[in-house]
């Protein structure tokens, strides 16, 4: 499947966890659903090295 078809779905589920977290656990479990899938998105993005950590992990700078 070709990545820009994939992210309206991905979106899609995101929201709708969000929206079934609101109804069932209230605003507490929508910030958690929301702060851990930002921390997902995160996450998977430096795994695949799309997203650079260098300048908060205080790495070196290489002239």
């Amino acid at each position: 499947m070709d990545d820009n078809r994939l992210w309206p779905a991905v979106g899609l589920l995101f929201g709708a966890a969000l929206g079934f977290a609101v109804v069932v656990g209230g605003l507490t479990a929508f910030l958690v659903v929301l702060v851990l899938g930002v921390l997902g998105f995160l996450v998977g993005r430096a795994l695949t090295g799309e997203l650079d950590m260098s300048g908060l992990l205080g790495g070196r700078r290489r002239t």
